[in-house]
């Protein structure tokens, strides 16, 4: 495959310096296919694995095209959790951060009337579930007329956990006059049919399989009697000592009596499901991205969205009921050409789903025997010595971008009746201030937050202390990270 780079593309220049600075520099395979594609406005319909960089073959040119001066939301991404929307929210603030771009996040488990302030104030773009979408847009505080860009992520789990529908319902309260961009690494029935039904004229993308996850990964199997099964994991761990693990479980339950049993070992681990607060479950991601801990275990869905580069290996703890589900299980591991290790644990009475899964994807899953005693002796000073450093942490790639930007809060808001042009005509009085120094702003109740570039923040901290805003004096002060 050519290399190409993002500085190859007419993108402005805010775009390009968002990116350089997030370290971004080639384009990956579905990057390069789906970009060009997606800038000319068309339609598109790509299947691609997780991992393959496939997030910011939508959010560049959609973050390129944004019209900044338009107050209404113009592109809506689907998601089907939380988590994954989370993450393509953060991808989107970080590539337009540049071009002052305002991203807002919606979905279910938290505060509705939050969500609600933030979409009064200037939204470019939505990324949400389709469930807190549909009751945004009923209750008339998510407006679709403005919508120029729709992006469906993750289609086929959509169709896994029922939100076809959903979907189905939300694009038909939205502009027909719209360009649709559909991803998923597999094409399902109904995902096909959804295509032909909405999409016009698309251009279907999809990346070689002579590049496929699957290809990069190690398969293996141990059939296991079901009161055999933590001990064996436990040797499993020894004896292939991973660097980072997610281990998967069908059921929250599962999940909560597996990290209990490891947990109780003094294993670096936590847990992820649906069950939990959402606070918990974005705290433990974080801390897991950070390298705080080795092990997470989780459900299917509260996995979507897991963005580490560097998992080494995924356990079926649980084997998957279908073929989709085991590869986007998998796909957590391989990222972006790396190697990884996929390992199943089944019993007896579920070798159907093994086979299953074999002639599905076309593969053969080495079934393995469980480790010797002694190989679990030979390996376990190894295992507890590296079980009891920390691992590296997933290289925060924003970090460059965040370090140029100071942001302020002023003890002033809406109850205040202050606008945003009130603080943006404070600040470009400074000398050597102007509006492009400027970032985001966001007003809320009691006070306002504003985003400062250029290595400018604290000269505009220092000249606010004694310029007034709206009139007044206001407490002003660098904002808490």
């Amino acid at each position: 495959m050519k290399q190409v780079k993002f500085n190859d593309y007419n993108l402005q220049e805010e775009i390009l310096k968002s990116l350089d600075l997030l370290g971004y520099d080639y384009l990956t395979e579905v990057q390069q296919e789906t970009i060009d594609k997606a800038l000319e406005g068309k339609d598109i319909v790509c299947k691609s694995e997780t991992g393959s960089g496939k997030t910011l073959a939508f959010a560049v040119p959609i973050s390129n095209k944004i019209i900044w001066e338009e107050s209404e939301p113009q592109a809506l991404i689907l998601t089907p959790t939380r988590e994954l929307a989370m993450q393509i929210s953060k991808e989107f603030f970080n590539v337009g951060r540049l071009k002052r771009l305002s991203v807002v996040e919606v979905y279910g488990k938290s505060p509705f009337y939050n969500q609600e302030m933030e979409l009064k104030q200037k939204t470019h773009v939505v990324v949400g579930t389709p469930g807190r979408v549909i009751d945004h847009i009923e209750r008339g505080t998510l407006e679709v007329s403005n919508i120029k860009y729709l992006v469906i992520d993750e289609s086929d789990e959509m169709l896994n956990m029922g939100f076809l529908d959903q979907v189905e319902t939300i694009i038909n309260k939205m502009p027909k006059n719209k360009q649709t961009m559909l991803f998923s690494a597999t094409m399902p029935e109904d995902v096909e049919k959804l295509c032909f039904r909405y999409l016009q004229k698309p251009e279907y993308i999809e990346i070689d399989s002579s590049d496929n996850v699957l290809d990069r990964i190690i398969e293996e199997s141990y059939i296991v009697d079901k009161d055999l099964k933590l001990k064996l994991l436990n040797e499993i761990l020894i004896v292939e000592n991973p660097d980072r693990a997610v281990m998967f479980c069908n059921t929250r339950e599962e999940v909560d009596s597996l990290f209990e049993f490891l947990d109780e070992k003094k294993y670096s681990v936590d847990k992820i499901h649906g069950g939990m607060e959402q606070i918990e479950r974005t705290r433990a991601m974080n801390r897991y991205k950070k390298g705080d801990f080795r092990y997470l275990i989780a459900t299917d869905v509260a996995s979507r969205g897991i963005d580490v580069d560097d998992i080494t290996h995924v356990i079926n703890y649980d084997i998957p009921r279908e073929s989709e589900i085991y590869v986007h299980r998998i796909g957590r591991t391989a990222r972006v050409d790396k190697k990884g290790k996929a390992i199943t644990l089944y019993s007896v009475y579920e070798d159907k789903y093994i086979k299953q899964i074999e002639n599905d994807l076309n593969t053969r899953i080495q079934k393995k025997e469980r480790p010797s005693k002694n190989e679990v002796e030979r390996n376990y000073n190894s295992f507890i010595d590296k079980m009891n450093k920390n691992p590296k942490a997933t290289k925060n790639i924003a970090k460059e971008l965040n370090e140029d930007i100071f942001k302020i809060h002023i003890s002033s808001g809406k109850k205040n009746k202050m606008r945003p042009g009130d603080i943006v005509g404070a600040i470009c009085s400074i000398d050597g201030v102007s509006a492009e120094d400027i970032g985001i702003i966001n007003i809320i109740d009691t006070a306002s937050f504003v985003e400062i570039l250029n290595n400018k923040g604290n000269k505009v901290l220092t000249a606010l202390q004694k310029t007034p805003i709206k009139g007044k004096m206001r407490t002003v002060s660098k904002a808490r990270a």
